[in-house]
């Protein structure tokens, strides 16, 4: 997300503002992915409170949902954070979010190593 909307800056704000949402997205970046009911455990949250705030901030790319297969052949969904960076501008009078996900970065990191081999 690149700086603008403010209406999605001040839905941002107002997610990080809630304890869950932030307790959700450090869990779901420490040790990889991990299934709702372990962050229900590490963040103290009912399953149904876990599974609202992912898909509000699934909504905003700060987190994903990644399908395996265990031994089983059992699948299960698991959560892992996107975010990498979050900068907040205040100029003139007006806040600004810029964000960057894992997933930029490595785009970045590709057209970087594209632009040093001379590819298009």
């Amino acid at each position: 997300m690149q700086p603008g909307g403010s209406s999605d800056s001040a839905a941002i704000f107002q997610l990080l503002a809630d304890e869950y949402a932030r307790k959700i997205l450090l869990a779901a970046d420490r040790d990889g992915p991990k299934t709702a009911k372990t962050l229900s455990e590490e963040c103290d949250a009912s399953l149904t409170t876990v599974y609202r705030r992912v898909a509000t901030l699934q909504e905003y790319d700060l987190i994903e949902e990644c399908s395996t297969v265990d031994s089983d052949g059992s699948h299960r969904s698991e959560f892992e954070t996107t975010l990498e960076e979050l900068h907040v501008d205040v100029t003139d009078g007006q806040l600004s979010l810029t964000m960057e996900t894992r997933d930029e970065l490595a785009d970045n990191f590709t057209d970087l190593w594209r632009g040093i081999r001379g590819e298009d």
